[in-house]
């Protein structure tokens, strides 16, 4: 699993994304585990990505699976905690067994 923001460096909802989703991967210890990737759609490529993944505001966050599937999207605002914590908790359960 890994999660995508889509955003601009200078957007400050976009930092509070990023800040957000970093503090509760290392409070649930998946820091390590779980990616989270940052896609400046201000570049040539992540124009190019935010339009392939249909990105129309920033930020948008994209959690996908190992396999690449879409699990939860977020758009326009940093997702809420409680929609987080079940797929890391999920994530938790895998990363334990392996």
């Amino acid at each position: 699993m890994k999660f995508e923001v889509y955003g601009k460096l200078n957007c400050a909802k976009c930092k509070s994304t990023k800040d957000k989703l970093s503090h509760l991967l290392t409070k649930a210890a998946l820091g390590e585990a779980v990616p989270l990737v940052f896609v400046d759609v201000d570049g040539v490529e992540g124009m190019a990505e935010g339009a392939f993944n249909d990105v129309r505001d920033v930020p948008t966050t994209i959690l996908r699976s190992d396999a690449g599937e879409p699990l939860a999207r977020w758009e326009g605002k940093p997702p809420l905690s409680t929609e987080v914590f079940p797929f890391l908790g999920a994530a938790k359960s895998v990363s334990a067994v392996q």
